[in-house]
């Protein structure tokens, strides 16, 4: 249980600097600086940021659906905690014999919370992204649970430490690296990210699902969202690049995932709806399935 605690506070810290990494890199890509100026080198502009949304006045609307809008950002910052049980340590933590059908699970979970988050704000914008955002993620769940599918094959077990176990000298990346592809691309999707991020098109849905919340309801989908993108990017690694988690080059592996997310972010435009789900549908299935 200390073990699990530990590497939760650690998953905070991480997710902390990951905007700021976030944005340092988003400000290079557009010619520009990014935050620089709270701390060296711009080092505590996370902690300030934090302090500031759980200090910013929390809104009521009258209209919501009053409990299910204030627990739905509690359900998935809780969903989001429960999937690192799944970090594949050898001991000291639970290890699932079934950790990929719990994954899957958890997964398939997560767009209630934004459903009902979106849902119960009673807003017309709101309610759209809510629903753009379930469209999405059951689309990208079928081809992400093949994709995933199709690398248990090379391991028979539904565990994800004995990935470690019959990588260990070779990655599953080179016998399937257009399937990495594929499954980078759901990931994306999957974690509402550019250039799949429809259920929070600014330019659209003026901030989508989460259009309502302010304070601690932000910063509880803010905190499940970055927390989801560093566990996707984890199973990046596990399932394709080797999966050798006592190695420090693991999480050198790992900090790279998560730049190629934000490297996504500020190259590609916004996909178009139509498209998105021609991708899933006709481009990936059909190969894995």
């Amino acid at each position: 249980m200390v073990s699990y605690i530990l590497t939760l506070v650690c998953i905070l810290v991480a997710v902390a600097f990951t905007t700021l990494m976030e944005r340092s890199v988003l400000g290079y890509i557009q010619l520009r600086k990014g935050p620089n100026k709270v701390g060296y080198m711009g080092l505590l502009q996370p902690f300030s940021d934090g302090l500031k949304l759980f200090f910013k006045e929390q809104t009521y609307p009258y209209y919501s659906n009053f409990i299910i809008y204030y627990f739905s950002p509690v359900f998935m910052l809780m969903l989001s905690f429960s999937l690192w049980v799944l970090f594949p340590y050898m001991m000291n933590v639970y290890n699932f014999s079934f950790g990929v059908l719990f994954f899957l699970c958890c997964t398939g979970m997560g767009v209630y919370g934004v459903l009902l988050s979106g849902w119960s704000s009673n807003s017309n914008y709101a309610l759209l992204g809510g629903l753009r955002s379930v469209a999405q993620t059951i689309s990208y769940e079928v081809s992400m649970a093949l994709i995933l599918i199709c690398m248990l094959v090379f391991i028979f077990s539904f565990n994800f430490v004995d990935f470690m176990k019959y990588q260990e000298y070779v990655w599953f990346i080179f016998f399937s690296f257009p399937l990495f592809f594929c499954w980078f691309s759901s990931c994306l999707a999957e974690t509402n990210r550019s250039p799949f991020d429809f259920a929070e098109g600014e330019s659209e849905l003026v901030s989508g699902f989460n259009v309502e919340y302010s304070s601690g309801g932000f910063a509880f989908i803010f905190l499940s969202e970055y927390m989801n993108i560093i566990f996707m990017s984890l199973l990046c690694c596990v399932a394709f690049l080797g999966c050798d988690v006592y190695s420090l080059m693991f999480f050198f592996k790992l900090t790279f995932m998560v730049f190629a997310f934000i490297w996504v972010r500020g190259t590609l435009p916004r996909y178009r709806y139509d498209k998105l789900m021609y991708l899933t549908w006709k481009m990936f299935l059909p190969p894995v399935s």
